[in-house]
């Protein structure tokens, strides 16, 4: 996705309605975007508002209705000058106007216990946005250290991995590009070398192509790592071959 439509989701990024790799997708930018976090929090407490206004009992058919209806709210452009949105192409329009945020709370609302929902959502909603910020930080400590250094491997079907070690830091980053998606009910596993043993080193996201992964757990003496596929949720050892097997260089 371009920055540009990045910049339409906070909407429905507040409402948690965006699909897995959009959500991903924003969460990414949205560490580095101090316009789309500020707008995030404002929407999560409007919306929080919005659910502590409803008072009167909706009637049995509002569900459906708001349901058909927002499907067909006439999308607004961003306004011009808005800091880092005012590079969106004329005429872009946001997925979630002001109209269908409050329109989703009403649909809310037909479900009931909208007070409570809505002040879940703007606590999940800053915690995500906190951990995004976290995991970048972590992400461009190790890309930035003095002692980072660069493997990188071919994987399967053109694909590439790269692999950014920081002994300093004691954390690596893998890189991939082109990756194929995993077969259904299976995903990527990234691993650690130690020696004659393999440690696990968190999954990769089994929607995404290309993605930056901060593996799980220290560095410590680790030779390299390794890249399998796994049954969805991973596994405790190796299952299949390893698509590649990287060393990491000495500082």
């Amino acid at each position: 996705m371009s920055t540009a439509e990045l910049h339409t989701l906070t909407g429905a990024y507040a409402l948690h309605a965006l699909p897995e790799d959009e959500r991903l997708s924003f969460e990414r930018h949205l560490g580095a975007c101090e316009a789309c976090t500020q707008e995030v929090r404002e929407l999560s407490a409007t919306a929080a508002r919005l659910g502590l206004a409803v008072s009167a009992t909706p009637p049995p058919a509002l569900r459906d209705r708001v349901l058909r209806d927002i499907t067909t709210v006439r999308q607004e452009p961003p306004p011009p000058g808005r800091g880092s949105r005012s590079g969106a192409a004329p005429g872009r329009a946001r997925r979630w106007s002001t109209y269908a945020l409050a329109a989703c709370v009403a649909a809310a609302a037909a479900f009931g216990g909208v007070a409570v929902w809505q002040n879940q959502v703007a606590q999940d909603a800053r915690q995500e946005a906190a951990q995004a910020q976290q995991h970048n930080e972590q992400v461009a400590r190790v890309l930035t250290a003095a002692d980072a250094t660069t493997s990188t491997s071919d994987l399967a079907n053109g694909a590439r991995g790269t692999v950014v070690v920081s002994k300093s830091v004691n954390r690596a980053v893998f890189l991939a590009s082109g990756l194929t998606r995993p077969p259904s009910g299976k995903v990527y596993e990234l691993w650690y070398n130690d020696g004659d043993a393999m440690r696990p080193a968190g999954l990769m996201n089994p929607s995404a192509t290309d993605d930056a992964v901060l593996m799980d757990g220290p560095v410590d003496g680790a030779s390299g790592m390794g890249i399998t596929v796994e049954p969805e949720g991973g596994s405790e050892q190796p299952t299949t071959e390893p698509l590649a097997l990287v060393e990491f260089k000495d500082a």
